[in-house]
């Protein structure tokens, strides 16, 4: 009945999971220069006619470290093209988001700012091509984070242990620990692997209750 189907879409995540878009490849090719942008708008298209609840990117969003002016631009005024409107987002966040977003000067979920309008939640870890570089260790995703168009998780600063802090998501019986980690170097990454320093925290109250989805960006 569509009371049944009604009540288990109040019950069911719907993400529209993409990765490695590797926005600008090729930008200056005379025939696929537009290539990756085409693709991105693609991307948000979907999301908005399937109305996801989110868009899950799981890195290298920019092909480049550094994006053209061209290239950020163009995610900019996509972003703000498909993510942003009056949609209401069905699903709330459970965990700590100054843990969850901590790098940021605005360390929580952006649909929840009092002051922007979002219809379409982007959560995105980086990768190795767009990864946090110089003395303040930011990338692209920090520009689009700070303006409030998209929220950047799984970053981590030591390079002796990690503790992997998930994003506790719930929409009515459902309930998903979002777990991130943006790129590191392979073989550093490796080391903390087997010297038992990556620790996944488990949620406090019910935790087998939970549906664990792990996000991770790496070579090998």
């Amino acid at each position: 009945s569509s009371t049944a189907i009604s009540a288990k879409l109040k019950d069911t995540f719907k993400i529209l999971v993409a990765t490695d878009i590797h926005l600008g490849y090729l930008e200056k090719d005379p025939v696929r220069g537009n290539d990756t942008f085409v693709t991105f708008d693609e991307i948000l298209r979907h999301a908005q006619q399937k109305e996801v609840d989110f868009i899950l990117l799981g890195g290298d969003l920019f092909h480049e470290n550094k994006p053209s002016r061209k290239t950020l631009h163009t995610c900019v005024e996509l972003l703000r093209k498909y993510c942003m409107g009056d949609h209401p987002v069905q699903f709330e966040i459970l965990s700590d988001q100054s843990v969850n977003f901590g790098f940021s000067k605005f360390p929580w979920v952006n649909y929840q700012d009092g002051n922007l309008n979002i219809s379409i939640p982007v959560f995105s870890i980086h990768g190795n091509h767009d990864d946090p570089t110089g003395a303040d260790a930011l990338c692209a995703l920090d520009i689009l984070s700070s303006a409030g168009l998209l929220n950047h998780f799984g970053r981590s600063s030591s390079v002796e242990k990690i503790d992997i802090s998930p994003i506790l998501l719930h929409k009515g019986s459902t309930k998903i620990a979002l777990y991130g980690l943006g790129s590191i170097p392979d073989e550093r990454l490796y080391r903390m692997f087997v010297n038992k320093q990556v620790t996944m925290l488990r949620p406090k109250e019910d935790e087998d209750n939970w549906f664990n989805l792990f996000v991770i960006h790496q070579n090998r």
